[in-house]
């Protein structure tokens, strides 16, 4: 059986990114501190407790989806905008686009008793466009807020799954569970096959999913309801732009006449052009 390759917190980039386009899934161990983890699962507690569960098998009967997480926890911005994650990113979609942005963020609770997922490509969400078969448009993460076992419902993907036909979604005997120690992350394309496993233990499995696109695709969580201008403020200003308050590509995303968003949130004039913010002017007594 194919193995997800693994990878201590200190390896290179370059090397992890490598076995993602290969394989189409890694496992980072031991990349998040546990204390940290801990403080995001105290941030998100009551608005946790306050989500529904599924409402049907896709999303999971007795699985609880709990977004927003940009607004909600501060301590997560650490692990939504973990550099490492993020030059791995740069280095997938990096070929394909100026700039890539968040596409969602959520932590995944799957109750015991919870049924494994279908298995599905990610980037099916996009209207199951043919993307080229060669052509990466996401990158996912799932980070272990628990101990992922095989008992608790680790998430599964099948290795080397990139370009198989959809049909492949039945092969689940190929699939591997990404077992992997809190604060470890397993990261793998949109075109790679996986779906949550199934919870046969007596605890909640819990995971922090957090996907990033191409600049020039819709988000799947609309980030400017989930985290409104008030909030994104308040943020460092790599994150804001990873949100999306900044240009995707030439021109996608500017504001009434022609403005910059990152300009106008942080109270910046930029210029009625296109481009980046080195024309923007500092707003003075306005």
């Amino acid at each position: 059986m194919t193995v997800i390759p693994r990878f201590a917190a200190s390896a290179a980039a370059e090397d992890i990114a490598q076995a993602l386009q290969t394989v189409g899934c890694v496992i980072i161990e031991n990349l998040a501190p546990v204390e940290l983890v801990d403080q995001i699962l105290a941030e998100m507690a009551p608005y946790i407790d306050a989500t529904p569960y599924g409402s049907e098998d896709f999303t999971g009967r007795t699985t609880k989806r709990t977004g927003a997480l940009l607004a909600r926890s501060r301590a997560s911005v650490d692990l939504v905008a973990h550099p490492l994650i993020l030059d791995i990113t740069q280095k997938i979609l990096g070929p394909h686009a100026d700039t890539f942005q968040l596409h969602l963020t959520q932590i995944i609770n799957i109750g015991p008793g919870g049924q494994a997922q279908g298995l599905h490509r990610d980037q099916w969400c996009f209207n199951m466009f043919p993307f080229p078969a060669d052509m990466d448009v996401e990158v996912s993460t799932i980070w272990a807020l628990d101990n992922f076992t095989e008992e608790n419902g680790a998430t599964r993907v099948i290795p080397n799954s990139l370009n198989d036909p959809p049909t492949a979604i039945e092969d689940n005997h190929r699939t591997v569970g990404a077992t992997m120690p809190k604060g470890s992350v397993v990261i793998y394309t949109g075109r790679t096959i996986h779906g949550g496993g199934a919870n046969q233990s007596t605890q909640i499995r819990r995971g922090l999913n957090v996907d990033y696109i191409l600049g020039w695709l819709r988000q799947e969580e609309n980030q400017y309801l989930s985290c409104p201008p008030e909030i994104a403020r308040t943020l460092p200003e790599h994150v804001q732009k990873l949100a999306g308050y900044s240009l995707g590509s030439y021109a996608l995303g500017y504001q009434d006449d022609i403005r910059d968003p990152f300009a106008v949130l942080n109270g910046y004039e930029a210029g009625s052009s296109f481009g980046g913010l080195d024309t923007a002017i500092p707003i003075v007594n306005k």
